[in-house]
């Protein structure tokens, strides 16, 4: 038997759009700080969502990493062998030691 699964979160974010006109736009606001995410229903259908600052940022960044990764791929498509260089040239050619490296202190 076919059907949608639904989020419960999914349900959590929908708010009809007669709260707007009971003057609750604060109230939808602040839950969409809280939430991060409101779908707003119009005729028992979702006419718009409302994200916080923060998601939106998050979609866009996302957007983003996987335009690099599409690009990356096509580009990995194309490469051949002498695209590449050693590692140790790399250093070299940028004037980077085993030291240096053994220097800095990263986060993974």
């Amino acid at each position: 038997m076919g059907g949608y699964v639904v989020n419960k979160n999914f349900v959590k974010a929908m708010v009809p759009i007669s709260r707007f006109n009971k003057g609750e736009a604060g109230k939808i606001f602040n839950e969409v700080s809280d939430e991060g995410i409101k779908v707003v229903l119009k005729n028992n259908a979702p006419a718009g969502v409302i994200l916080s600052p923060e998601v939106y940022e998050e979609i866009q960044e996302t957007l983003e990493n996987y335009r690099l990764l599409v690009e990356a791929e096509k580009r990995m498509e194309k490469a051949q062998d002498d695209d590449f260089v050693s590692s140790e040239e790399a250093m070299r050619e940028l004037g980077i030691s085993e030291d240096d490296l053994k220097e800095e202190n990263t986060e993974l």
